[in-house]
């Protein structure tokens, strides 16, 4: 709760923030890069749209303190990617139907 008193009085540093964001972000890059499923590789992308979310909000925190159009377009990129995530279960499902896995390595096999 002290965390979220701090965020809005603009006491916590913006670096605090983009730290986090950026660790957030190349965490989804290397499960993104180094994992051979495919829910860990959607797992990934949604940790870096969750950091890009992070990055919205505090930009428009610390530079337009007045407005809400940071936190507005995140609200809507959080839709999007529940959209996206809706999508790509349904797909991974439909995979593992047909070939019992859902590693990536096994998607060659829907080609024949």
């Amino acid at each position: 709760m002290e965390l979220i008193t701090n965020f809005l009085s603009g006491s916590v540093q913006i670096e605090a923030y983009l730290g986090l964001s950026l660790i957030m972000f190349f965490a989804g890059i290397y499960g993104f890069l180094s994992r051979k499923s495919l829910l860990m590789i959607l797992i990934s992308i949604e940790l870096m749209l969750n950091a890009a979310d992070i990055n919205f909000v505090v930009f428009n925190r610390y530079l337009y303190p007045g407005h809400l159009e940071g936190f507005y377009f995140t609200l809507f990129t959080i839709a999007i990617a529940a959209c996206e995530t809706a999508v790509a279960i349904a797909i991974i499902i439909n995979i593992y139907r047909n070939l019992n896995s859902v590693e990536v390595g096994n998607l060659d096999e829907m080609k024949e």
